[in-house]
């Protein structure tokens, strides 16, 4: 049983920064002297720095306040097959069971209809245009109404939208060029194309999906043309919005890059008891672009607190 700290706290002259780990002594399975061998062993195996305390009280939050939030198991689902991008799927798969040793259940489309989906907490929406899961979209939205945590991907967000799991504003950007020539055509088309480039985002540290930045500014990787605008309001910061002059690396045409500029690469909705959660982006783009894997896990871990 471990729980995870919204709000930053100081400890033994020491600063702990939203989303620190607390594994509580009391209440565990385990006896106390177990607890500390295995914290022992934990801290050797990962280089992760683990601190003991003997009391509760701290500057800033109370180490037993509700400013700590219980942690769920994660039972994860990816959904595959017909209509999922493959490369996505796989690249979602590899991060998840080779690199964090965390069993998933891959899900075809063809026999979502079938499947008890109340066993797992949370079910991720690879890049898909969404037509192959027409037929199983009540059975995915009651999966979030009761509790569970839907996290979608690049296109699947416009499929996610038109079936109101959540509300998005979509940009789209508009070609200025006019009367391009018939053997012009081609190139024109492939221009306004993302291909693959790396842009600049500023991030909310303290929202959950952020849990272990120390940057207010993060990389990321993207290859789809899918723009979010942000809240109207502009009451709250966005958890994730692309800078003002965001290109870092890369092509994009003039278009593009306008429609990118300020807009969002994250988004959450509550339906019912649970939560959609989606990015515009690939975050474990070919299984080498690591520094944007912690958004995903910390959906998966975190986003019940979203």
């Amino acid at each position: 049983r471990a729980k995870v700290s919204l709000k930053p706290f100081k400890q033994n002259g020491k600063n702990y920064d939203y989303g620190t780990i607390m594994v509580p002594v009391h209440n565990q399975k385990k006896s106390a002297d177990t607890m500390y061998i295995l914290m022992q062993n934990l801290a050797k195996e990962t280089g992760v720095n683990i601190d003991a305390t003997t009391t509760g009280l701290t500057e800033g939050i109370d180490l037993g306040s509700n400013n700590f939030k219980v942690l769920r198991k994660p039972k994860i689902a990816v959904i595959i097959g017909d209509g999922i991008n493959s490369y996505d799927a796989g690249e979602i798969w590899h991060l998840l069971d080779t690199r964090y040793d965390i069993p998933i259940t891959k899900l075809d489309t063809r026999n979502i209809k079938n499947v008890d989906l109340s066993k797992y907490n949370t079910v991720i929406l690879p890049n898909t245009s969404g037509s192959s899961l027409n037929d199983v979209k009540e059975n995915l939205k009651t999966f979030v109404q009761n509790g569970g945590t839907l996290i979608g991907y690049r296109n699947s967000l416009k499929w996610l939208n038109t079936n109101k799991f959540i509300k998005l504003d979509f940009k789209k950007s508009k070609p200025q060029t006019k009367n391009v020539a018939f053997t012009d055509r081609s190139n024109y088309k492939g221009a306004q194309v993302i291909g693959g480039a790396i842009f600049e985002a500023n991030i909310d540290r303290s929202h959950p999906v952020n849990f272990g930045y120390n940057s207010d500014k993060i990389a990321l990787f993207r290859n789809t043309t899918v723009f979010i605008k942000p809240d109207s309001t502009g009451t709250y910061q966005p958890a994730i919005q692309y800078a003002k002059n965001p290109l870092l690396s890369g092509y994009i045409s003039k278009e593009n890059l306008k429609e990118l500029s300020g807009s969002l690469a994250f988004k959450k909705a509550n339906l019912g008891k649970g939560k959609v959660i989606v990015f515009t982006d690939n975050t474990n783009f070919r299984a080498f672009w690591y520094g944007t894997n912690k958004l995903l896990m910390n959906a998966i871990y975190f986003g019940r607190f979203m």
